[in-house]
């Protein structure tokens, strides 16, 4: 058996190379936008790799300026990352780390950036800027990956948030549009299927309570459901929960009105989402109640205040 000594060992361990450390980052656009530019950094043999959502038929657009000029992008379809074929490679482009072209499928498409290996070797660095745009029309439902509850896709998700956070349902698909209600973590929702829109994943969704909400949440947010978490509203003439009552009591305190009234409520692990009705018309209010007595997250879901 060979053996080696303290320093022979120590040297070889220094000459190994250093492996990659690639940061991973979720590419969103603004609100009624089709694109993003992005500064940032890349260093050595680490990658940055950028996450977004398009539809089949869509075109995407991706330019890389750069200060180091042994800086370029892969860009790999749906399922497919470093290590796999690229769809589209930045320094074969008719024009240098500037490409377009029609997306192949629906699902996360990935564009790397990176130095060039010798760049990469010497542990050079590099700062860029990085646009990209997807337009044309996205398709009503997302087939492969997100495939909605009538193809193959689960016909419930669970919310799964975290840090005590709440998820926004939306009138729409976009950042952009008012919000319904928020969901704690844990909820259970009905699938009524996805699509792309500002570069990432909607799934339109339904409440399981009746009467319930619907509307749209970000898919990143949504794991495959049981559809049986959620807990029956009160029966008329039973005693609230003690996460009913909570509710009941901050919604008062903060309306200054005692004309409050149990709509309903969805119990999950992270919290009972609790909904109020507030003055005679029984304006509808909400909060999240959690096991301690305490509550979050109180808003009215009209423009009527406190009545």
């Amino acid at each position: 058996m060979m053996k080696f000594t303290g320093l022979i060992l120590a040297a070889l361990m220094a000459a190994a190379p250093v492996a990659a450390q690639d940061r991973t980052e979720q590419v969103q656009f603004a609100a009624g936008t089709s694109g993003t530019t992005i500064n940032d950094t890349v260093s050595g043999r680490d990658a940055v790799l950028y996450k977004l959502g398009a539809s089949a038929g869509q075109e995407m657009h991706v330019s890389l300026t750069s200060n180091n000029a042994a800086t370029y992008f892969n860009i790999y379809a749906p399922g497919k990352g470093p290590g796999d074929e690229a769809m589209a490679i930045g320094e074969l482009s008719d024009t240098i780390n500037d490409w377009r072209g029609a997306l192949p499928s629906s699902g996360e498409y990935t564009v790397m950036v990176f130095l060039y290996r010798s760049a990469a070797r010497r542990g050079e660095s590099a700062n860029y800027t990085l646009n990209v745009s997807i337009g044309g029309e996205s398709s009503a439902q997302v087939q492969g990956d997100y495939a909605d509850g009538l193809a193959g896709g689960p016909d419930f998700y669970e919310v799964s948030v975290g840090g005590g956070d709440t998820l926004n349902m939306r009138a729409g698909p976009s950042t952009g549009e008012p919000v319904v209600t928020k969901l704690a973590s844990g909820t259970q929702v009905r699938n009524l299927g996805c699509q792309m829109s500002e570069g990432q994943r909607w799934c339109r969704i339904a409440t399981l309570a009746d009467p319930g909400y619907e509307g749209w949440a970000a898919g990143r947010y949504l794991i495959e459901g049981t559809g049986q978490a959620a807990a029956p509203s009160a029966p008329q003439g039973d005693m609230p929960t003690a996460a009913e009552q909570a509710c009941l009591r901050d919604v008062t305190a903060v309306t200054n009105n005692p004309d409050v009234v149990l709509l309903g409520s969805e119990f999950s692990q992270a919290g009972t989402m609790v909904r109020v009705g507030v003055g005679p018309d029984q304006a509808p209010w909400q909060c999240i109640a959690y096991e301690d007595g305490t509550t979050a997250e109180i808003m009215s879901l009209t423009d009527e205040g406190s009545l």
